[in-house]
């Protein structure tokens, strides 16, 4: 895709180019798309946040959608001249990134329902990515969340959780991203103190042992590794970790079952009595 693609839905921008200036949307103003050079008009009513749009209602990139005050908040713990970074691979295609770091890191924020394909294709052209969703959409996602958090294990010692069942946490259609997913639970609403309301949740692509790795980080924390590295989480290191707690855990389990099957019944017994005791304690 070269210059320009027809799409049925205005698309916004925050930015446009005011003589050779990239501005924000403001009432009277008249600009130039960064991307395609179209021009382009202010939008600056009470219904919508304040934006950019093509005058002739063609978008030079139908990857992006309208902008929400999640959108835009979360866009501003970045720089201004991070944010909607034109990108152009080989072929020519382009496309504008939400927020592209000095670190070549591309963060995609996502609101709206969004089909595989696009999906894969949009991980496909920024390649060094991670994804930040809207997990306030459908009410039913954050319900999902606290209920299939309850099956989350922890490895011992770090701050990384796995399951079997990452299905009973978060929304199926992002279960094969090939990039980080982090999930935002409870978006920018005011008055919105519970004890979570800064924490991203991170669905890792990779899987050990058919096992689904998550992380959860603060915001502030996310943006500040973003702004100071090309990765958030290092996915091998955290892969090797879980690897050999499961394969130490394995081995104890191993032991366990040995002196069991040598115990004299005496042994079985205070060795039952000692689970039975622990487990109340719990």
């Amino acid at each position: 895709m070269g210059a320009c693609a027809n799409s049925s839905m205005e698309k916004a921008m925050r930015f446009a180019l005011v003589n050779d200036v990239r501005c924000e949307a403001a009432p009277r103003l008249i600009g130039s798309c960064p991307s395609c050079l179209q021009a382009m008009i202010a939008k600056c009513g009470n219904q919508r946040i304040r934006h950019w749009a093509h005058r002739s209602r063609v978008s030079c990139d139908t990857w992006k959608e309208r902008e929400t005050l999640w959108h835009r908040t979360l866009k501003d713990q970045f720089p201004a001249e991070w944010q909607e970074v034109q990108m152009r691979d080989d072929s020519g295609q382009r496309h504008i990134a939400d927020v592209r770091t000095a670190h070549g890191l591309v963060v995609e924020f996502q609101h709206s329902h969004l089909g595989a394909n696009e999906r894969a294709a949009r991980e496909a052209f920024y390649n060094n990515m991670v994804w930040v969703v809207d997990g306030t959409r459908l009410k039913r996602d954050r319900g999902r969340f606290q209920q299939g958090g309850k099956l989350l294990r922890r490895v011992p010692a770090t701050n990384l959780f796995f399951t079997h069942t990452p299905e009973a946490c978060f929304p199926v259609a992002w279960l094969s991203s090939t990039k980080p997913v982090f999930f935002d639970f409870e978006g920018v609403r005011d008055g919105s103190q519970t004890a979570d309301r800064h924490v991203l949740w991170c669905l890792l692509p990779e899987r050990v042992e058919g096992l689904a790795i998550l992380a959860p980080i603060p915001r502030q924390r996310f943006v500040t590794a973003a702004s100071e590295r090309a990765w958030i989480i290092p996915g091998k290191a955290v892969i090797e970790l879980l690897t050999t707690f499961l394969r130490r855990e394995r081995a104890v389990a191993e032991l366990n079952a040995r002196a069991w099957a040598y115990a004299s019944p005496n042994e079985r017994n205070f060795r039952r009595a000692r689970w039975r005791r622990r487990a109340r304690m719990r």
